[in-house]
């Protein structure tokens, strides 16, 4: 379970307002849940699906992206 740091709650916290279905109902869950390994594993494969589908872009997200996906691997 990823230890929820100042970064990764501001990043995370990016995606839930970021209207995109993909990303913004996993990232609330997150936010909302204390120490639950079903919220981490879905926001990773959230963002992992959001990198393959607008990784590369050119966006702010797209180094959110892999931050947060090293942040929540810690």
């Amino acid at each position: 379970m990823a230890k929820k740091s100042e970064e990764l709650v501001s990043i995370v916290t990016k995606f839930a307002e970021s209207g995109w279905d993909l990303l913004d109902a996993p990232a609330k869950k997150w936010l909302a849940v204390t120490d639950c390994a079903d919220s981490d594993k879905a926001l990773i494969t959230a963002i992992k699906q959001a990198v393959t589908d607008c990784g590369s872009c050119g966006c702010e997200m797209d180094t959110l992206y892999k931050k947060a996906l090293v942040l929540l691997a810690a």
